[in-house]
């Protein structure tokens, strides 16, 4: 009898730490390409990521997806990628033409973008059609996307973990709108949306010349913002789909931000030599707005200001197409608007602080 004892305690004891071990967070990654927000996710301990959809914004899907592709490879690690929307519902490159012809140049435009309204240190991104071929900088990725489509596998992850996935958008909004329409019960199975998008009202903060280049985009048009002016249409559609819980990431916090020469040295000094050298090629000068949406999802004690509000999106095609529209409880239209958290300002110095110390832990293993 004291024998059986023993042996029973011994297996309770071997049990105990696999069951004190703290769930993984499931987490989709939905962009428009590879950054150091996704190498943040993929390196945070806790967090498993379960795919990588992409969409078109800053670049066409397809360069999205070998842009994700590669960024895997390079971090060595085994993470699918689906590609996902190449074009807007409704909004396209001809119809922003007319827009500006009668309503003022956009300062980005991404896959659209030809040139800067007026100079700016920032270089001018080649330009590319839909169906151009991908040759990336530094050699194409050796794998290959999965056939699956980017709204499709949104909709089987949620359905295979409900209550369990968090979306962190950092992109327009495109796969999720067509997710949501395909299946009136996607985002109510997701456990969360994070989406870095939206504009309230962006002050600069932050004292160079390239932060005060990309706040002068808000001080005539406050409410607007890149991700959901691309796709205005997605982006209503997704703000009146019943989350469970929506954090938005707007581009209020990013102008107190930028990724200075000085960073990209620090990420690059305490990165694996893969790593390292595809930081030190990147372009100083953006603010860090995908960086902000992973950092506040990761450790939300980051945030220093934040406000709850309903928001949709204007879609009408006149002078605020695209635009933020908020409303405190009880003043919303009430066709469906979802509360969110919208997030003001964070502490930048604990962002770069967290992504030293994420971007490190690969050399540490």
């Amino acid at each position: 009898m004291r024998q059986f004892w023993w042996g029973l305690i011994l297996l309770l004891a071997a049990a105990m730490p696999a069951q004190a071990q703290p769930a993984r967070r499931l987490v989709i990654i939905d962009d428009e390409g590879f950054g150091l927000a996704h190498a943040m996710l993929l390196d945070a301990p806790d967090v498993e990521v379960l795919g990588i959809t992409t969409v078109t914004g800053n670049v066409w899907a397809n360069r999205a997806t070998a842009m994700a592709l590669k960024g895997v490879e390079r971090m060595g690690r085994t993470v699918p990628v689906m590609q996902g929307a190449t074009y807007p519902l409704v909004n396209s490159e001809v119809l922003t033409q007319r827009w500006e012809s009668l309503y003022g140049k956009l300062t980005w435009k991404g896959a659209w973008m030809r040139q800067w309204v007026e100079p700016t240190r920032q270089s001018t991104p080649p330009y590319y059609r839909a169906d151009d071929p991908v040759d990336l900088p530094g050699g194409n990725p050796t794998t290959r996307p999965s056939p699956e489509i980017a709204a499709n596998f949104l909709l089987r992850m949620v359905r295979e973990h409900p209550g369990q996935v968090t979306i962190i958008a950092m992109g327009p909004l495109t796969n999720l709108a067509l997710a949501q329409r395909l299946d009136p019960a996607f985002a109510g199975l997701a456990k969360e949306l994070v989406y870095m998008g939206g504009s309230l009202n962006p002050r600069q903060v932050r004292d160079s010349v390239s932060a005060s280049q990309f706040a002068r985009e808000f001080l005539h048009s406050p409410r607007r913002e890149f991700n959901a002016r691309f796709d205005p249409e997605a982006a209503s559609i997704v703000s009146r789909s019943p989350w469970r819980r929506i954090t938005i990431i707007p581009a209020d916090p990013s102008t107190a931000t930028e990724l200075t020469p000085a960073l990209i040295a620090r990420l690059r000094g305490v990165s694996p030599p893969a790593v390292a050298a595809w930081i030190a090629a990147l372009e100083p000068g953006f603010p860090l707005w995908d960086e902000i949406a992973a950092g506040v999802w990761l450790d939300p004690t980051i945030v220093t200001a934040h406000d709850t509000a309903f928001v949709d999106y204007d879609t009408q095609f006149g002078p605020n197409y695209g635009d933020m529209l908020s409303w405190s409880a009880g003043y919303q239209p009430g066709i469906g608007e979802q509360r969110a958290e919208v997030i003001r300002t964070i502490d930048p110095a604990r962002l770069e602080a967290m992504m030293l110390r994420l971007l490190a832990r690969p050399a540490a293993r």
